[in-house]
């Protein structure tokens, strides 16, 4: 039996069998290659040398490190960090709070020093109103002070004119620590108080208001309440004090009210304009724990007053 030649590249059976073409595809990209790293590195291939020549493997692996990538899903923040972005808004919201009761307790305790300061002149220009308003009557002392009280008769402050509801009898004194109806703060400390009482139009309503001013300048009774006379006495609380002091300018000095150094007028008699003193001078002892405290003074001058010539 004659043994049939097989073309190469075939089996012996008959089929044909891929050609084997792994020497070809390395000599074509030996062929590429080559070309690809001289066109990159702008050399022939004959010059080039890799920079990688002569280095070990172990060498060469450490001096190109390798790059990983963290899947984007496994990134987060750690429980140190946590805790300090906690720790650092604890001590921030800390801190602002502190910063915003400074801030309140200052508008709180300017706000208390304004209205101290507020009803403190409005005490003193009440005073000196009740002063410019004095009247004689005849029939009781226009300005009268016994150590305790200080009693007046005023004009009523709606007189316009020839039109008059009447005079009134004011009172002015330093009470202790009494509830009292005006809706004045209340304190245990002595208070400067004012009493005033209804428009009077007969001397028998005089009479009996300047005894309830004298009452109740001793304490003896409330300042509010309905009047025999009709109406009804007032009585509000000004300023904590601890003493005031009076001082009545007669002649040509200060002097006390109790005295009766300046009052004779020619020929040695107490005269009705001899009476009313040319300036009364006020000393207010002012309690602790205010906008002002210590000693005020406030004179007050008689407008009717004229000077005389040398």
């Amino acid at each position: 039996m004659n043994k049939m030649v097989h073309p190469r590249g075939t089996s012996r059976t008959g089929s044909r069998q891929r050609p084997l073409l792994f020497g070809s595809v390395r000599a074509g990209a030996g062929r590429l290659g080559a070309a690809a790293l001289s066109a990159l590195k702008g050399t022939t291939p004959a010059t080039w040398q890799s920079p990688f020549r002569g280095v070990p493997a172990t060498d060469m692996a450490r001096q190109t490190p390798l790059r990983t990538r963290t899947p984007a899903a496994s990134r987060g923040f750690t429980l140190v960090e946590v805790l300090v972005a906690i720790t650092i808004m604890s001590m921030l919201a800390l801190l602002s709070w502190r910063a915003l009761d400074g801030m309140t307790r200052t508008q709180t305790l300017t706000q208390q020093r304004a209205d101290e300061l507020l009803r403190l002149q409005a005490a003193l220009g009440q005073w000196s109103a009740d002063l410019d308003a004095v009247v004689e009557t005849g029939e009781v002392t226009a300005l009268d002070f016994n150590g305790r009280v200080l009693r007046m008769t005023r004009r009523d402050s709606t007189e316009i004119g020839l039109h008059s509801p009447g005079l009134r009898v004011v009172a002015w004194a330093r009470h202790d620590g009494r509830d009292v109806t005006d809706g004045s703060p209340a304190t245990t400390s002595a208070r400067w108080m004012r009493w005033q009482s209804p428009p009077i139009t007969r001397r028998d309503q005089l009479a009996r208001a300047w005894q309830r001013a004298a009452d109740w300048g001793q304490g003896s009774t409330r300042g509010t309440g309905n009047s025999p006379d009709g109406g009804s006495d007032a009585e509000i609380a000004l300023l904590p004090i601890d003493q005031w002091q009076l001082f009545y300018h007669r002649g040509e000095t200060w002097g006390n009210p109790l005295s009766s150094v300046g009052r004779e007028s020619t020929g040695g008699v107490v005269t009705e304009q001899s009476q009313l003193p040319n300036g009364v001078r006020l000393v207010l002892t002012l309690s602790a724990g205010q906008s002002l405290t210590g000693e005020l003074v406030r004179d007050w001058v008689r407008p009717a007053l004229q000077g005389s010539l040398p």
